[in-house]
């Protein structure tokens, strides 16, 4: 009997170490949480009291004007802003299509021997520094984009026409929307490589049952593959959303930097990125240092909307 309880007896201390091991492995889960709500209220702190000092002078002006003059201490943020939320949503609406249709040629058309090193070459893509991408912008895209697009456009337009309106500028190819191209090269392979994953969690077992009910391939992604991964792929485009909001080199490259607010689409024009990559070494008054900070806290709220934006349709899509 004796023997028997020994092996007993000697599992206690590990019994009764459990609990203390678990307490202590909570601790430093809620100590990496606090600490990373600590950083988040610090930099938002931070960004408020940077930027006050501008936005308690300009108010609501700082937003719904396009002044910017650090000469005479007139900042208005409404420029920068638009050609923020502008590129950025170009840049999706040029590459999601994009994105879903390389996803699904490599899900389900492509062999697999070459899919993978397809997919390879598309990861590989992803990794490009954005600075890469600007300078091929600008020495490549630009001038192509300036003499076989925009100039042979402006001059096919009728005078006075809403086409004219809508493509005038400067033909030099630095534009919004040669900007909003080169960002949606750049989110395309973040968005591509994540729905071609989601993709391939689809059970088979669904897919060949509905070839098996006689579905063609396009029917099986449609009303099968896609409606599956739905809820998911809009963490893919958040995210590309949130790369392009928050691109500065490749834009800073190709957007012409113009604080004049953008009236048609091959206008020059900014972004909050950068306009604060341009200024900040540059911004020696306090008024002008203020207006950049400011516009960093702008860009934070955008990407923090954006984000419960995200969350809002996951929720309703969770309670379908």
């Amino acid at each position: 009997m004796a023997s028997a309880a020994s092996p007993d007896h000697q599992t206690l201390p590990g019994a009764a170490a459990k609990p203390r091991n678990d307490t202590a492995f909570r601790w430093l889960c809620l100590g990496a949480v606090l600490a990373m709500m600590a950083a988040l209220l610090g930099l938002v702190g931070s960004l408020v009291s940077g930027g006050w000092l501008a936005l308690s002078h300009f108010g609501i002006s700082f937003f719904t004007t396009s002044t910017w003059d650090p000469v005479a201490d007139q900042y208005g943020a409404a420029a920068p802003i638009v050609g923020t939320l502008v590129t950025a949503f170009l840049a999706l609406v040029l590459s999601l299509p994009v994105a879903v249709g390389v996803a699904v040629f490599l899900v389900e058309i492509c062999p697999q021997g070459i899919a993978r090193w397809l997919a390879i070459a598309v990861e590989l893509l992803a990794g490009i520094p954005s600075i890469v991408y600007g300078m091929w912008g600008l020495f490549v895209l630009a001038p192509w984009f300036a003499a076989n697009i925009q100039l042979p456009l402006m001059m096919a337009a009728q005078p006075g026409s809403w086409l004219e309106s809508f493509i005038s500028g400067v033909p030099n190819g630095a534009n919004i929307f040669t900007a909003s191209l080169i960002l949606a090269v750049m989110i395309l392979p973040y968005m591509a490589a994540i729905l071609r994953e989601l993709l391939m969690s689809v059970p088979s077992h669904m897919r060949e049952a509905a070839y098996g009910l006689g579905c063609t391939q396009r029917e099986v992604v449609v009303r099968i593959m896609l409606p599956y991964v739905q809820k998911s792929a809009i963490g893919a485009v958040m995210l590309g959303l949130g790369r392009a909001l928050g691109e500065t080199m490749a834009v800073t490259f190709i957007i012409g930097n113009s604080h004049n607010f953008p009236h048609s689409l091959f206008d020059s024009g900014s972004t909050i990125s950068s306009t604060i990559a341009n200024e900040f070494t540059e911004a020696t008054g306090d008024m002008h240092l203020s207006a950049l900070v400011a516009l960093g806290l702008v860009l934070f709220m955008i990407t923090f909307v954006t984000i419960a934006l995200a969350r809002l349709l996951l929720g309703r899509g969770g309670t379908k």
